[in-house]
């Protein structure tokens, strides 16, 4: 039930825990938001966490109420009404409240609230000077602190500020009016609009209806309610007062006794506060975010290995497994030569050799890892260019939607700062081990190269026998032939021939496998990049969405979601 609006089902009873649970949902939501929230909005939502925990900490069951309006309006007159003794001053001169005035109705000790408001002046109402203020009189104020406020337009300008830090801290408004300035700007479009989430501790008073004919201030009432309902809060019940001949005042002193006797009013005030800023905070945020994939876009994968040197990487691997290829299954005669050749591993301080014939503890490639890069080419300007593009679409499709704040967020997230980037990629490129078992057919293959050559070596010695033989005329050795051909040209020419075919047929195994060794490394560094993309592009991209993800639904907890106006009757 409403605090104020006697027998109204619009506004539930509000616990200290469901006030306590919105308010730490609001702190939550600011927090996850950080920089990307309106910093003006921030800072109100920590004065809002900040007040609950100090208001729901004061003990008595006070209600404060705070008479507020404009020079003129007759808010101390009403008050003494209210009080029933003369506590404001009342004069001609304007201002005459420059700071508030207390009353507090009731036995139980005000001062440690008081001194939470600040209030200094303060006026304990005497129950024997309240004839109806008795325990089951609907006009008991018991536990009741009412305060009359320095005019919110005054001329001075201490006094308008004092007036806005108390009402920052009551917990119903009573706006005090008259008939000049009802409509009054500053009433309506400072406080009214703008606490119009607050309509459930909002109580409006036409005050010093004595100038007015009874059907001027039925004309009067029913505008001002329009006004406010033009204001946010529709359904508001104007009261008329009259603090000269006291007219309205038990109305008034009924709605007071209302608030008080519901316990409820503070607890209602905050709630309005926390849903208030949370609304603020949520046109900062947007409805939905963006869902990204497990699987990194392709394009960027693209992009970042052909920056990360990847083509590089699996040309020299192609080459080094072709020399190695050749080298140990070629002619063995020719092998020296290859052995002259440069590795090309080694110019980009890669190791691809075999595991198992290292000898040292600690390989050349461990030394790399941990103390330096690889040298690897610089990345083209081309291949930066077409990374800042693939950066770029990932930051522009995670930001779909966002307000300008998270964007700017998720494009910064997607776009690592300085060489970070470049190093990790380089990094991943030097931890892939490329190292590799040699295959079967290369043993298989130089064991026939040895086969082969070492028949030819025979055949071509067997020969040169022959042949120094018949120089010297020494008498001629029986030869094995095949046919016309003697067995050593056979050997000779036969292992000759051989042995290159078969390094000519190894040649050709050896680029094919040169390929398929190719495709593994280009295979496994895309992995190794796809991995970089993950960690330093697409998680921190992730990580700003679950923020925004997170403010949102904190938000969502924190607001209370009001019924249409055209409900709210």
């Amino acid at each position: 039930m409403s605090p104020v609006k006697m027998g109204s089902k619009q506004v539930k009873s509000v616990s200290t825990e469901e006030l306590t649970a919105r308010s730490r949902a609001l702190e939550q939501a600011v927090t996850a938001g950080g920089s990307q929230l309106d910093p003006a909005a921030v800072s109100s939502a920590h004065s809002v966490v900040a007040k609950i925990a100090a208001r729901v900490s004061k003990t008595g069951g006070h209600t404060v109420v705070a008479l507020a309006g404009a020079t003129g309006s007759g808010k101390s007159s009403l008050f003494n009404a209210l009080v029933g003794s003369t506590v404001a001053v009342v004069g001609a001169r304007r201002p005459t409240t420059s700071r508030p005035v207390a009353a507090v109705w009731g036995e139980d000790d005000a001062t440690d609230l008081l001194d939470w408001l600040s209030v200094a002046q303060r006026h304990h109402v005497d129950p024997l000077s309240d004839p109806r203020g008795g325990p089951e009189s609907p006009w008991n104020l018991d536990g009741l602190v009412l305060l009359d406020l320095p005019d919110f337009d005054s001329r001075v300008e201490a006094h308008r500020a004092e007036s806005e830090r108390v009402l920052e801290l009551v917990d119903v408004f009573v706006w005090v009016t008259d008939p000049q300035k009802y409509a009054d700007a500053r009433l309506h479009d400072d406080y009214l609009r703008a606490l119009s989430t607050h309509h459930a501790v909002t109580v409006v008073v036409l005050n010093q209806a004595d100038r007015l004919t009874s059907d001027a201030v039925g004309q009067l009432r029913r505008d001002l309610s329009r006004l406010a309902a033009e204001d946010g809060i529709p359904g508001v019940q104007v009261i008329s007062t009259s603090a000269a001949r006291g007219t309205g005042i038990d109305d008034l002193r009924l709605r007071l006794a209302t608030a008080v006797a519901a316990q409820n009013a503070a607890q209602q005030r905050l709630l309005a506060d926390v849903s208030a800023s949370a609304g603020t905070l949520r046109e900062g945020v947007a409805i939905s975010e963006p869902t990204l994939s497990d699987t990194v876009d392709a394009e960027l994968v693209d992009a970042l290995s052909r920056a990360a040197g990847i083509p590089t990487v699996v040309a020299a691997v192609e080459r080094d497994y072709r020399n190695q290829s050749w080298g140990r299954t070629g002619w063995p005669l020719t092998r020296w030569v290859r052995a002259l050749r440069p590795d090309p591993m080694k110019r980009l301080r890669l190791n691809v050799h075999d595991a198992v014939e290292e000898k040292l503890a600690v390989t050349a490639g461990d030394v790399r890892t941990v103390l330096g890069r690889s040298s690897l080419p610089p990345p083209t300007p081309a291949a930066r260019s077409a990374v800042e593009l693939a950066t770029r679409k990932v930051g522009d499709l995670a930001a779909e939607g966002l307000p300008s704040r998270w964007a700017e967020a998720v494009a910064d997230a997607a776009t690592p700062p300085g060489p970070d980037l470049a190093d990790a990629l380089d990094q991943a490129v030097v931890r892939t081990s490329l190292k590799m078992r040699p295959p079967m057919w290369w043993r298989a293959f130089g064991l026939a190269q040895l086969v082969l050559a070492f028949i030819a070596a025979v055949g071509f010695l067997w020969l040169a026998v022959l042949v120094v033989m018949g120089w010297l005329a020494l008498p001629d050795l029986h030869t094995p032939r095949l046919g016309p051909l003697p067995y050593p040209l056979l050997m000779f020419a036969g292992g000759l021939l051989l042995g290159l075919a078969l390094a000519a047929l190894a040649r050709a195994l050896g680029r094919a496998g040169a390929r398929r060794r190719g495709q593994r490394v280009r295979a496994m560094l895309t992995e190794k990049v796809a991995d970089v993309a993950r960690e330093r592009i697409v998680s921190p991209v992730r990580l700003v969405l679950e923020r925004h993800r997170t403010t949102r639904e904190s938000l969502d907890r924190a607001e209370v979601r009001l019924a249409p106006a055209s409900t709210r009757r």
